[in-house]
């Protein structure tokens, strides 16, 4: 079957920096073209071109087998090609069916029809297995339940191509299901699908073919049938990705540096106990919703709690982020680009924020040696970027994710909280945070790492803490670390079937 939507040797440049290079890509109806590659590798330009967001600065576009030039994203809906973004874009203070029909709202004698645009936002967000109200603003909605409306939104138009741009960064297991199960009746229904992501089983499980770039270069194409993730992350990398994790570190010392006792997040968290120790990377685990983030957010300050906090045997309360930094806690958000960074301001001004007394000299800011903090964190991290003056926003989300660990490491902490240290991030950058947090361990201090992925616990993490409807249903010791034994506490699954075993013997 001809491809309805195909790119001949694409390049572009961002003046003097060419970030694609003579891409040529083919989009069939009824397939679902997967994109993979490092951050930075160009598969989030190329996707905007191909949807009308920026022009080629050469090659061109054929769709239906004629050329064309989108005027805009526009323009590209227009012609069938729409773009599920990996941002987050929507009005936060409009409610969820204003959103999926702004600017295209149903009308009835000359009226917008609320009552018709409510009920077909209700139909398409219940098909992607979403139970979210369509008159909620979309403020007081969750990240995963805000990225699930964008879907929405995307499918409302009529489509020959949907693009998706790592839609599953911010979704539970369950919730990326049902948006496969979208994806394959897309397929069914001879919609071209372009599919972009850093999660290779994804790749594996919904893709037909796949296409890796790196550097701005096209390596490979191939059928998925005999493609492995193994053999797709060392195309995306150029070298061989057998050992994801580094080896688990020594815990220094059986000495608790953190104990937190009975802590609740009113709202979110009930009863939370737990301990840290010197040199212990301590893993939180649980379904989207569980009450991970929002404990340790109360833990630091950044909303009410409850509890008692033993930090160095002292009792201690924080009244805020800076309280706790100053305490030799630091925080770091799994939002970074809403909370961590400032997109808009340059690579030195985001790394030097949180600590900024380092670098004030009575009432003026010494650049210089901000300069040479940027320069150490450049090498130290490994944070690539083409220019110094480039805005935190203008990094790969890999590169944030490295920027925003440097930021927070000038603090020069005791304990580290990273909240989904790898969303969002592809394999060869992950390998590289995995290295940094267990190197971090090894030097002595404490890490927690809250994670979606089981896996990532699994491999980097002492001991697992999992949350279940805001309490901590249980901890996992490193002997008995499995996918299994988080997932009974997740769901609560073991206990449904230590009743269902009590019920017998009754």
């Amino acid at each position: 079957m001809d491809p309805v939507l195909r790119a001949e040797n694409i390049s572009k440049s961002f003046g003097p920096n060419e970030v694609l290079s003579g891409i040529s890509l083919d989009l069939h109806p009824g397939e679902v073209h997967a994109v993979i590659g490092e951050n930075g590798a160009g598969k989030s330009t190329l996707m905007r071109i191909l949807s009308g967001h920026i022009a080629p600065t050469k090659g061109g576009l054929h769709l239906d087998g004629r050329p064309i030039a989108f005027s805009g994203p526009a323009d590209a809906e227009n012609h069938g090609i729409v773009l599920v973004h990996q941002e987050i874009l929507l009005a936060e203070d409009l409610t969820v069916a204003q959103n999926l029909f702004l600017g295209r709202e149903i009308r009835r004698f000359g009226f917008v029809d609320d009552k018709a645009m409510r009920g077909r936002t209700r139909g398409i967000l219940a098909e992607l297995g979403a139970r979210i109200d369509p008159d909620c603003e979309v403020r007081r909605l969750s990240i995963a339940d805000r990225q699930l409306v964008q879907i929405a939104r995307a499918l409302l138009v009529p489509h020959k191509v949907v693009a998706f741009d790592e839609p599953t960064a911010v979704l539970t297991p369950v919730e990326a299901e049902s948006l496969f199960t979208i994806i394959r009746k897309l397929r069914s229904h001879g919609v071209a699908v372009l599919y972009i992501s850093h999660r290779l089983n994804e790749v594996k499980a919904i893709a037909d073919r796949v296409t890796v770039l790196r550097d701005g270069r096209h390596i490979a194409t191939r059928d998925i049938e005999g493609l492995e993730p193994l053999e797709m992350a060392r195309l995306m990398v150029g070298r061989d990705m057998s050992k994801l994790y580094p080896d688990k570190p020594a815990t220094a010392s059986e000495h608790i540096i953190l104990s937190v006792r009975d802590m609740a997040v009113p709202g979110h968290v009930e009863n939370a106990s737990f301990t840290l120790r010197r040199g212990e990377i301590l893993g939180f685990g649980g379904l989207i919703g569980a009450g991970r983030t929002e404990l340790f957010e109360g833990l630091v300050g950044l909303r009410p709690s409850q509890g008692a906090i033993i930090l160095r045997g002292q009792s201690v309360r924080f009244r805020d982020a800076g309280d706790a930094m100053a305490a030799g806690i630091v925080y770091l958000s799994e939002d970074r680009k809403g909370k961590g960074l400032l997109l808009q301001q340059n690579l030195r001004v985001n790394l030097s924020l949180a600590a900024l007394g380092k670098f004030s000299r009575g009432p003026f800011i010494d650049v210089g040696a901000e300069e040479q903090a940027l320069d150490e964190a450049i090498k130290d991290f490994d944070i690539r970027t083409r220019s110094r003056e480039l805005l935190a926003g203008q990094l790969s989300g890999g590169n944030q994710q490295k920027l925003l660990l440097a930021k927070m490491m000038l603090m020069e902490p005791r304990i580290i909280i990273i909240d989904e240290p790898t969303r969002g991030v592809d394999i060869g950058t992950k390998e590289q945070i995995y290295r940094f947090i267990a190197q971090l361990a090894e030097n002595g201090l404490s890490i927690v790492v809250i994670s979606s992925e089981m896996q990532e616990l699994i491999g980097l993490c002492h001991r697992v803490v999992v949350m279940r409807g805001g309490r901590i249903a249980g901890e996992v010791d490193q002997a008995d670390l499995s996918e299994d034994s988080i997932v009974y506490l997740a769901t609560g699954v073991h206990e449904e079937r230590a009743a269902e075993i009590a019920a017998g013997h009754a």
